[in-house]
């Protein structure tokens, strides 16, 4: 498995149809918590994006993840950048 640092870039003009979405989005993103898909996520302070860390076989199969997250059909995401991670230290090195 490959881990993937995933940083959505919100479009400005959506925080109602992001705040609609949020709950949905956060029970997605429990759910792949629970089975070890998602490693750790979060928004930026200024609430511009987040930060995603996935674990996935490779990017076709990341890629397939994100198109299922209720924020991806609430249209709230204006930008996204995936770089493959290696985590060398701390908390999540043993996912590398």
């Amino acid at each position: 498995m490959t881990v993937f640092a995933v940083e959505y870039v919100y479009d400005a003009e959506s925080s109602e149809a992001r705040s609609a979405s949020r709950p949905s989005h956060r029970e997605w993103t429990a759910a792949l918590a629970e089975e070890g898909v998602l490693l750790a996520s979060g928004p930026y302070g200024d609430g511009a994006g987040a930060l995603l860390i996935f674990k996935a076989a490779d990017e076709n199969a990341l890629n397939d993840i994100l198109k299922q997250d209720p924020f991806a059909s609430a249209g709230v995401i204006s930008g996204t950048r995936t770089t493959e991670w290696a985590p060398v230290t701390g908390l999540l090195a043993d996912h590398a």
